[in-house]
C-alpha cells in the first residue's frame, strides 16, 4: 500500500532541503574596480575569502586613469559594486559627482587621520600610500656617464636628454601624484616650467606607474621615475637598480575604498569595506607598501628609508582632486606627444 501524503510531505520537504542548501552554497558576487597591482590581487581576494568564503569578488582592474575614467561614463549606470585600491583623488572626484555611498566601516576610528574621508558622511577609506621615487640602473648609466641624480630639479640638465621614462598623468595614477606633486613642491608656475625642462630629457610616457621601473631594471632605460616599492622589489630580485628619493621630497598618493552608491548588493559591499580597513588587511598592505592606514602596523621594507612618511610632502588631496580636470588637459596639450600607444 502506498502511503502517498507521507511520500508527497517527503518530497515537499526535500525539495525545501535542496533550496536551502543551494541558497546556503550561494556566493554573493561582488563586481570590485581596482588599480591594485596585478600580482597582489589574487593574494588580496584569497586573504579576504579565508573570512568571507560567502562573497565572490569579479575584479575589473586597470590603470587608475582607466579606471576612473571607466566609473565616471558608467555614472548613471554604475557597473561596479566598490572600488578597492583606487587613488583617494580620484574617489574624491567621484565623491564630488554624487557618486560614492557614505559608510563608516569598523575599524574607521583606528586609522591615521590623513587617510580616510574626515566628512561626517565619510564615503572612502585609505588603505595605504605609494611614494614617488626614481630607479636608477647603474650598469646603463655607467656606460652612458649619467651621474645618479640626487634632486627632481636634476632630472632637467641635459646629460639626461633621451634617457628618463615616466607614466603619464593621465592613464597612471604614479604619474598624476608626481605632475600634481611638482606643482605644488615649486609653485604652479615654476612647476609647469619644470616639467616643460624634463620633457626635453624624456624619451616617452608610458600608461603604467610600475613600468618605467620595469625598464630601468631591464636596462632598457637608464632612468625610470616610477614608485618606491616597485623599484625595492625590483631591486631585491637582483636588477643593477639605486634607488633615489629626490631631495625636494616625494608626491604620494595613498589607495582607498569606497561603495558605489545604488549597489543592490549593500550588505556584501560594506563586509568588504570592513575587511578592507582591518588589522588584518593593513598587514597584508604592509607586505607591498611601507605607509599603510593603520599606525602602527607597519614594518620597514627592505631598501626603503627608514622613516619614508618624513620625505612624503604635506599633499593636498583636495587640491590636487578639484584641479585634476585642468592639470590633465594641460599636461595633454604640452606632452602628449611622447605617449606611447595605448
Amino acid at each position: 500500500m502506498t502511503h502517498k501524503p507521507l511520500l508527497k510531505r517527503l518530497a515537499v520537504l526535500a525539495g525545501i532541503t535542496t533550496v536551502s542548501m543551494a541558497a546556503h552554497a550561494a556566493k554573493t558576487e561582488l563586481t570590485v574596480y581596482t588599480a591594485i597591482e596585478a600580482e597582489d590581487l589574487k593574494k588580496y581576494a584569497a586573504r579576504f575569502n579565508d573570512v568571507h568564503p560567502d562573497i565572490k569578488i569579479n575584479w575589473v582592474r586597470d590603470s587608475t586613469g582607466i579606471v576612473t575614467a571607466k566609473l565616471l561614463a558608467e555614472k548613471d549606470n554604475p557597473q561596479a559594486d566598490v572600488v578597492w585600491g583606487l587613488a583617494a583623488t580620484s574617489l574624491m572626484r567621484l565623491k564630488n559627482e554624487n557618486m560614492l555611498a557614505s559608510y563608516k566601516p569598523a575599524g574607521y576610528d583606528q586609522l591615521s587621520p590623513k587617510f580616510r574621508d574626515n566628512d561626517e558622511a565619510p564615503t572612502w577609506t585609505g588603505m595605504d600610500a605609494w611614494i614617488a621615487a626614481v630607479c636608477y640602473n647603474t650598469v646603463e648609466s655607467e656606460k652612458l656617464g649619467l651621474p645618479k641624480p640626487t634632486s627632481w630639479a636634476d632630472l632637467t640638465k641635459p646629460v639626461y636628454q633621451g634617457h628618463i621614462i615616466m607614466p603619464n598623468p593621465n592613464s597612471s595614477g604614479t604619474g598624476f601624484l608626481d605632475v600634481s606633486s611638482w606643482l605644488q613642491i615649486f609653485g604652479e608656475k615654476e612647476g609647469w616650467e619644470y616639467m616643460d625642462g624634463l620633457h626635453k630629457n624624456i624619451s616617452r610616457y608610458t600608461h603604467s606607474g610600475s613600468k618605467p621601473c620595469k625598464l630601468a631594471a631591464s636596462g632598457e632605460t637608464p632612468i625610470g621615475i616610477s614608485f618606491a616599492f616597485r623599484a625595492a622589489k625590483s631591486k631585491a630580485s637582483g636588477a643593477p637598480l639605486d634607488l633615489v628619493f629626490p631631495k625636494e621630497g616625494l608626491g604620494w598618493e595613498m589607495e582607498a575604498t569606497a561603495i558605489i552608491k545604488g549597489t543592490d548588493k549593500l550588505k556584501a559591499a560594506q563586509t568588504l569595506a570592513d575587511w578592507a580597513s582591518s588589522k588584518e588587511a593593513n598587514e597584508l598592505y604592509n607586505e607591498g607598501y611601507a605607509v599603510v592606514a593603520r599606525p602602527g602596523i607597519a614594518k620597514p621594507i627592505q631598501y626603503f628609508p627608514k622613516d619614508p612618511e618624513s620625505l612624503m610632502i604635506d599633499n593636498d588631496f583636495e587640491w590636487s582632486a578639484g584641479a585634476r580636470d585642468e592639470i590633465l588637459a594641460e599636461w595633454q596639450s604640452r606632452y602628449d606627444s611622447k605617449s606611447e600607444a595605448k
